[in-house]
């Protein structure tokens, strides 16, 4: 089951606390929990509703400003019957535990040269390093404040962060990257 971004940012910041959505079966279960990019979302009851039912009042708690507006917004998204869902922001994802990686010199030496060869390439000249210790100082944060933080399109840095996941020394959260536990051993370790 996937929430909208409109719907996941309302719920993180207490506007939104309910969900309508068109399902041809139920594809939530109350109690459950879903990982999010915002965090973790709870889901209360879900149950299945007539939509002329819909009053404005549940409307507003779905972010909507009136229930017309929610029914339509149900005619032209999915199929089936609609369920009301009860949301609640559940605060943030807890990051999972990574094993540390122990670097061999010859991997070390291997992740140098391919680093050496990114900076090397590059006409402003070397960046490996210096995006590897912004993602370690601050993990989950998301590129495009990266890239304000240094000044640099988020094209461009993008496309920086993606290299280095290539070479394994980044990963992906739901918010954003962090170094991944080969990029934490790299930095880590003794050059």
């Amino acid at each position: 089951m996937a929430l909208s971004n409109r719907i996941l940012r309302g719920v993180a910041s207490g506007e939104i606390s309910l969900a309508f959505l068109r399902w041809p079966s139920p594809q939530a279960s109350a109690g459950t929990q879903l990982r999010t990019a915002v965090g973790l979302i709870g889901i209360g009851e879900v149950t299945a509703v007539d939509p002329r039912q819909i009053t404005d009042a549940d409307a507003h708690r779905a972010g909507f400003t009136s229930a017309a507006g929610l029914r339509s917004s149900l005619d032209k998204h999915g199929t089936g019957a609609v369920y009301r869902l009860a949301l609640r922001y559940d605060g943030p994802a807890p990051m999972p535990p990574q094993e540390p990686v122990v670097l061999g010199s010859r991997e070390r030496a291997t992740i140098d040269r391919r680093l050496a060869q990114l900076d090397v390439s590059a006409p402003r000249g070397p960046w490996t390093r210096q995006v590897l210790e912004a993602l370690r100082q601050r993990p989950g944060a998301r590129v495009a404040e990266l890239a304000a933080d240094q000044g640099r399109p988020v094209s461009r840095y993008k496309s920086d962060v993606w290299r280095l996941r290539e070479l394994g020394l980044v990963e992906p959260l739901d918010t954003g990257f962090q170094l991944s536990s080969r990029g934490r051993s790299y930095l880590d370790s003794p050059d």
